[in-house]
């Protein structure tokens, strides 16, 4: 147990919190960076998607590197990295510079999301381990789903670079604490080689994968780019599979998908995340193209979501540790579900205040769900494997942003495209009508695949998971 473990655990909730903020904080300023940087919507998304899309391929190898040159050392370069990214998106004065400085600030996040749960894990004894991760997945939940109302109110008032300078003094300030309060770099243990051929093989097929899932729309479903990307990918992700099984240093440890709360927990937060960023991606768009909201308007709505989250996220967890996170995280799963269906009854003139009360919905559901989830998950891990558990954890998360992100993109531009019958991106200004069509098979899907996550969480019943001292 670390002396300065609650300074240590603030400083890594900083970087955690920031490092997930980024994922979703450019959402609500995509009009506005269509608008000033001239480029399609359909384009401007990669602003989005390529960040998600580089965490996802570096997560793996930034953990491995931890391992051998110390998890402080290299959380610590990823605030440094984190914030050049942003001041270089900040000063961008085109979307390809723009693209770039993202992919830079993502390699910092990487550095940062690998090794957050570690450190705490490390910090903490075991009567106090479950109450840090509880917080820290409750800052995981609380950044992914606050980016589009932080990022509205700034982009009101300040213009979008704003949302990338205020990361400069944040990261500044966490790599100065870092340097007195993380623990020293330890010596890479011996024996334990990185695993270069593990890692191209991840990068490639990860990477190829979350390229050809946002472009799919625009090239076809059923071309030849998309079936030989997808099915590539495919291929390179089986072999990486196959591969890692081999090792005795595997970069992931597929073994700990044989436990069954670690299994059901990280494939419901997939599907989560997947549904939840369909609304987080869709609903400024609603607000602003369809209600006409100013991005500062949009911003204050969309913070009803993560401040309801963070009222309920915290009372869920101590429930959780009552009477146990089955029960709780089926009921916010069910919730989330009834709350897209809900937003397939909202018209083309809404309130800001029934807005409000259908996003404090998803924040009902998603505290619900969140916090026993990670619990669930980070209580059945061994604890010599609960740094590579977190590692999977930041892993599946942001895959199901990319993921959502692609998903409501797509078939919102393929439904309106539909309606319009020029495409869906050939009219400047549809009509509402058009809009609020594709918008609700948006939100349709999205709350199939919450059902979908429904009835994979109702397996926790079947059965008592395997439990360990991982918490």
């Amino acid at each position: 147990m670390t002396r300065n473990r609650w300074l240590i655990l603030a400083n890594v909730s900083v970087g955690t919190f920031m490092a997930t903020l980024d994922g979703s904080i450019a959402n609500v300023a995509l009009p506005t960076i269509s608008a000033e940087l001239d480029a399609p919507i359909h384009v401007v998304q990669w602003v989005l998607t390529c960040y998600l899309l580089a965490i996802c391929a570096t997560l793996p190898i930034a953990g491995k590197i931890s391992d051998l040159f110390g998890r402080g050392r290299i959380y610590n370069y990823g605030f440094v990295a984190f914030a050049i990214g942003s001041a270089m998106c900040a000063l961008a004065d085109s979307l390809a510079l723009l693209i770039v400085a993202r992919i830079i600030q993502a390699l910092g996040a990487s550095c940062l999301m690998a090794n957050s749960q570690a450190i705490v894990a490390e910090a903490f004894g075991a009567n106090e381990r479950g109450r840090a991760m509880g917080i820290t997945g409750t800052t995981v939940s609380l950044g992914s789903l606050s980016g589009p109302a932080l990022g509205g109110i700034l982009v009101g008032q300040l213009g979008w670079e704003s949302i990338f300078w205020i990361n400069v003094p944040i990261g500044i300030i966490g790599f100065l604490a870092g340097l007195y309060l993380l623990p020293r770099a330890k010596a890479a243990k011996k024996g334990e080689p990185f695993d270069y051929a593990g890692s191209v093989l991840f990068m490639t097929g990860m990477v190829l994968f979350l390229y050809v899932l946002p472009n799919a729309q625009d090239w076809g479903w059923r071309s030849g780019l998309t079936l030989v990307g997808g099915l590539g990918s495919v291929l390179l992700l089986t072999a990486f599979y196959l591969y890692e099984r081999r090792l005795t240093y595997p970069m992931l440890d597929f073994s700990l998908y044989r436990i069954r709360a670690f299994a059901v927990g990280n494939t419901t937060a997939l599907l989560s995340f997947v549904a939840l960023f369909c609304m987080n991606v869709m609903m400024p768009f609603y607000m602003q193209n369809v209600l006409g909201y100013s991005p500062e308007q949009t911003g204050y709505t969309m913070m009803v979501n993560p401040l309801t989250m963070a009222v309920i996220a915290p009372i869920s967890g101590r429930l959780s540790d009552r009477f146990g996170p089955n029960w709780l995280t089926t009921a916010g799963l069910l919730i989330n579900a009834s709350a897209f269906a809900l937003l397939n009854t909202l018209t083309a003139d809404e309130s800001a205040w029934v807005l409000a009360a259908h996003l404090a919905l998803f924040g009902l559901g998603g505290g619900l769900f969140q916090s026993p989830n990670n619990a669930s998950v980070m209580g059945a891990v061994p604890k010599p494997k609960l740094g590579t558990a977190g590692g999977l954890n930041a892993l599946v998360r942001n895959i199901g942003m990319v993921t959502g992100i692609a998903v409501s993109v797509s078939l919102y531009s393929s439904v309106l495209g539909h309606w319009t019958g020029q495409g869906g991106e050939a009219s400047a200004k549809p009509d509402s009508g058009a809009m609020l069509t594709a918008l609700h098979a948006v939100f349709w899907t999205a709350a199939g695949i919450c059902l979908l996550a429904l009835f994979v969480s109702v397996r926790r019943f079947s059965g008592r998971a395997a439990r360990t001292d991982g918490a």
